[in-house]
């Protein structure tokens, strides 16, 4: 811990994180890059070693990006380390910013380094499929739709052989896509919107052209692989035994209200789910930076024009600042890289900052129209029964929830995760939080606010870690000698 601190420190290596290091670094800033995964890319350009782009969109921007990182990691100006984890964040008064590190696995990495110390920090963490449970939905077969992608891009494996991709948003067609391409039969895309209500925000539609054009691409791949686009309804309840073997699909209206009589019934193997993105703000929050809650309902950071923080020498970019996108997080993340750099003395690059400012508005514009289109429905809480689990890790289900709310007055997360434990087991709220939220409002006649959901975001630890860690922390200071005030 003798070395001298970087000037910045940037967490995730995905669109934001590798845009932020490597024009921080080509400021002339020295930079490290910590990321869980083996190479850079991310969730979003996540590939096989050796990978040529395909199936990947906008591959040439994640290829010129890399390839500026391995001129500067070549150099001096930024250390990459790959698979490992941040799992905590320390900072006394204005000494620099202490980043404790983990592997990002048991066995990730030969060579650990356990911190590293920087001036500045850049949070660029990304974000995680958000899930709504269902009747069924801790069967083996269910999965998330993020982590079927991954699977397909990762290592090219198909999670099952016949599959239905349900939820809401865009994201579901390019995991449908993929799974058709791949050699899987898609029984179904069932959407809870419409396309229609893409009207409710033409401008905002229309800001970012080059989306159209891939979702008519998506369109044509639905067509061409013969996959039915099922509007305007859910998949409600899963079906099987030891495993999934079908889903019961209803019709729905716009507020996610079930249309009695119009049931179907498919036989799967495989049951993608997609309800949009949680963005992973365990350090932001960690780090005392301000929050809201951001369009999509998820709790976002709360940033500047320029991305700072709230908190002096801290970034943040890309989903944390509200889902929209990886050309909004590119953006952002190079913005927040050049930021850093004018904070630390650079020259300031007004023309290229205007214009990074012009497109992470437009694409800001573009995600409100994406949300407002695709919103979670607002009485998705009725397909649940009493039985349904809610918290996949403590096995807590949806009546129990009810009944401490009814019967003991839990009216908010933080009195149900004491009365209840939901959010308390070993995933800390990351799956069940938002559908615990969203229960207890509902209950009460009300929204969702940003401090329920501040409430389920709060975890001492950004990772898990092992117990020699924590014992090779550092022994804190002796506390000063103050008089007794019973002798002075």
């Amino acid at each position: 811990m003798n070395e001298r601190p970087f000037d910045l420190a940037v967490v995730g290596a995905g669109p934001a994180g590798l845009a932020a290091a490597v024009a921080a670094g080509e400021s002339g800033l020295r930079v490290a890059l910590v990321d869980a995964g083996p190479r850079p890319g991310g969730q979003f350009w996540r590939h096989a070693e050796g990978a040529d782009g395909a199936g990947h969109h906008d591959w040439e921007t994640f290829a010129s990006l890399r390839s500026r990182l391995r001129r500067l990691t070549a150099g001096t100006r930024v250390r990459h380390l790959p698979l490992h984890q941040v799992w905590a964040v320390d900072r006394a008064g204005d000494a620099p910013f202490t980043l404790r590190l983990t592997p990002a696995f048991d066995g990730a990495t030969d060579e650990v380094t356990p911190a590293v110390r920087a001036r500045a920090i850049a949070l660029c963490t990304g974000g995680y499929d958000r899930q709504l449970p269902v009747p069924g939905w801790t069967l083996p077969g269910v999965m998330a739709a993020g982590g079927v992608q991954a699977l397909l891009k990762g290592s090219g494996t198909v999670a099952g052989r016949r599959a239905v991709v349900a939820g809401t948003g865009p994201f579901l067609l390019p995991v449908a896509t993929g799974l058709a391409a791949a050699g899987a039969e898609v029984a179904a895309v069932v959407e809870a919107a419409r396309p229609a209500d893409w009207l409710r925000r033409p401008l905002g539609a229309a800001a970012v052209p080059g989306k159209a054009v891939e979702g008519a691409g998506y369109a044509a791949a639905l067509l061409r692989h013969r996959v039915p686009y099922l509007t305007r309804s859910a998949v409600t309840r899963v079906h099987g035994g030891d495993e999934v073997t079908a889903v019961t699909v209803e019709r729905v209206d716009g507020s996610g209200r079930v249309v009695p009589g119009r049931t179907r019934r498919l036989a799967v193997d495989l049951v993608a789910f997609g309800w949009g993105f949680t963005p992973s703000l365990e350090l932001v929050v960690a780090l005392g930076a301000g929050t809201e809650r951001g369009a999509d309902g998820s709790l976002v950071a709360t940033v500047d024009r320029a991305r700072r923080a709230t908190v002096p020498g801290v970034y943040v970019a890309g989903e944390a600042t509200g889902v929209g996108g990886a050309a909004k997080a590119v953006a952002e993340g190079e913005l927040a890289g050049l930021t850093a750099a004018v904070d630390a003395g650079r020259p300031a690059p007004t023309k290229r900052g205007r214009r990074l400012a012009a497109r992470i508005a437009r694409a800001e514009r573009f995600a409100e129209a994406m949300h407002a289109a695709h919103p979670v429905p607002e009485r998705w809480t009725e397909w649940l029964t009493e039985a349904t689990v809610l918290c996949r890790c403590e096995e807590v289900t949806v009546g129990a929830v009810e009944r401490a709310r009814e019967d003991l007055g839990a009216g908010d997360p933080r009195t149900a995760k004491l009365l209840a434990r939901p959010g308390m087991g070993w995933c800390q709220g990351r799956v069940c939080g938002f559908a615990t939220a969203a229960l207890l409002a509902a209950g009460a006649g009300r929204a969702v606010t940003a401090e329920d959901l501040r409430a389920l975001g709060k975890r001492p630890l950004a990772a898990p870690v092992t117990l020699g860690e924590l014992a090779a922390l550092p022994e804190p200071p002796d506390p000063p000698d103050f008089p007794d005030p019973d002798t002075a």
